[in-house]
């Protein structure tokens, strides 16, 4: 290590945000990067702990402790390097991932952990700036042909590592640009849409060809793609959302958050879309699910100018510190405030939506009661708490509830088996019960994080590869 003693010379420094009043006009990058400076200060707070657990929790095995000390010690090209061999998607986890690495951090369990992702971000940008970063193009092509049917993380993740081995890969997308949830689920303050393009454009001029516009079995019919390809890779995520089907449902006034966060996101890019329009101007509007969708969902509707913004979450309040029940370095269930929380919303937990109320066929009010959650025989139970039975007023409900399995359209005709969950089934290979037809990320795995997305397409394209080839030389994970 470079400097053993600078995680006592710096206390933890994370990147700033814009004003509130500023970033709420547009839909730009809430974060300012930090200084050169700043992150090989940063860097330096990595201390020589001999067992690296941040590394051991990262679902890409990313080298962290290895390239914090080269960033620290101004070795960026090689820090990149580094990063490159687990990681073809740095610049997005560095600005997504949830962090499970900081939590694991050593210096976590008395101190500020380091600021891993964002040191990671710094690298991956210091790389974009100085030209490191080059189309992986093969030395030699195999003859082979893989499929990959979706676009989001796992999918480029897989492209590149097929590519980088030398097959032609060919990636589907039925919407009109690749990125899957990256470009159209994600808001463009948290994830500019140069950013994704940037990296597109280096996996198509390292070979990747891209499909856009084009949905697989419908577009492109399964006896071609089957006759077409030497194998298929299905990455089309878990895109069928967690309905709440109570009384009034049927109501105008009420809609899932990845549509709004689609139609949203296509204003942005100025692409047109189906659809009634969904807008949040003057309205007083209820998000109904407290993860980071939900949280995505709030910013969206402060930017339209909303009245008031309301998030209201079953699950009770979290606590703001490591509980004993999850000791480190196991990843926290912690209350989170996110910088669309910061630009106004009122948050509500251990709420339980009962019916919906209506006037002229369109939502006006929530029925809603307070809930609490005691332990019978080892099991949580939920309770209604009696007397505690409230109305919200709202003229917008976005339900922010999670995906519960994939779309089943494609899965249908190719004749694939899936699991209790509805998911596709796989055997350890990734491969489904049809031969040379893998799956890879939450189509597989259920609804889940980038950074596992990105490790499912890696390990796939691994077993891929071997079942084209009959041994691979990329990395297992």
């Amino acid at each position: 290590m470079g400097d053993v003693r600078g995680f006592l010379k710096f206390k933890r420094e994370e990147s700033c945000h814009r004003p509130v009043d500023e970033r709420k006009q547009d839909y730009d990058d809430v974060c300012i990067l930090r200084s050169e400076k700043t992150s090989k200060d940063q860097a330096s707070r990595c201390m020589d702990c001999g067992t690296p657990f941040c590394h051991s929790e990262c679902p890409v095995a990313n080298y962290i402790p290895e390239w914090n000390d080269l960033a620290y010690t101004g070795e960026w090209k090689k820090a990149y390097e580094l990063l490159d061999a687990t990681n073809g998607l740095p610049e997005i986890t560095g600005r997504l991932c949830p962090v499970l690495c900081e939590y694991a951090c050593v210096l976590g369990i008395n101190d500020d952990p380091v600021t891993i992702r964002e040191n990671e971000l710094a690298i991956i940008e210091n790389a974009f700036k100085k030209g490191y970063v080059k189309p992986a193009k093969p030395l030699k092509r195999t003859g082979k042909k893989v499929a990959v049917i979706g676009s989001g993380p796992a999918g480029l993740a897989l492209a590149d590592q097929l590519n980088r081995a030398g097959h032609t890969v060919t990636v589907f997308e039925k919407d009109k640009k690749a990125g899957g949830i990256m470009r159209y689920g994600i808001p463009d303050f948290k994830l500019e849409k140069e950013i994704l393009d940037r990296r597109i454009n280096i996996l198509k001029e390292a070979g990747v060809v891209f499909r856009t516009g084009v949905e697989a079995g419908k577009d492109f019919s399964v006896e071609r793609i089957k006759k077409e390809f030497d194998a298929v890779a299905l990455t089309g995520g878990s895109r069928v959302p967690r309905d709440l089907k109570i009384e009034g449902r049927n109501l105008n006034g009420i809609y899932f958050a990845l549509d709004y966060l689609i139609q949203q996101n296509k204003r942005v890019a100025k692409e047109g879309f189906e659809g009634e329009p969904i807008n949040a101007k003057g309205k007083t509007v209820i998000v109904i699910g407290g993860g980071d969708t939900g949280s995505d969902c709030v910013g969206t509707a402060n930017r339209q100018g909303a009245k008031k913004v309301v998030q209201i979450e079953l699950l009770p309040t979290p606590p703001k510190t490591r509980p004993k029940s999850c000791s480190w370095p196991k990843y926290p269930l912690l209350f989170k405030t996110t910088s669309s929380h910061e630009e106004g919303v009122i948050r509500e937990w251990a709420i339980l939506t009962k019916k919906f109320i209506g006037q002229n066929e369109t939502v006006k009010k929530l029925s809603c009661v307070r809930v609490e959650f005691v332990t019978e025989k080892g099991c949580d139970i939920m309770k209604e708490i009696p007397g505690t039975e409230f109305e919200i007023e709202t003229d917008l409900v976005i339900l922010a509830m999670g995906f519960v399995h994939p779309e089943k359209g494609l899965i249908n005709q190719l004749g694939i088996e899936l699991d209790q969950r509805e998911n596709v089934k796989t055997g350890l290979d990734y491969m489904t019960s049809v031969k040379n037809i893998f799956a890879a990320g939450d189509i597989r795995r259920g609804q889940s994080l980038i950074v596992w997305a990105i490790s499912e397409g890696r390990r796939a394209a691994y077993f891929i590869d071997k079942y084209l080839m009959g041994i691979s030389y990329l990395p297992l994970i």
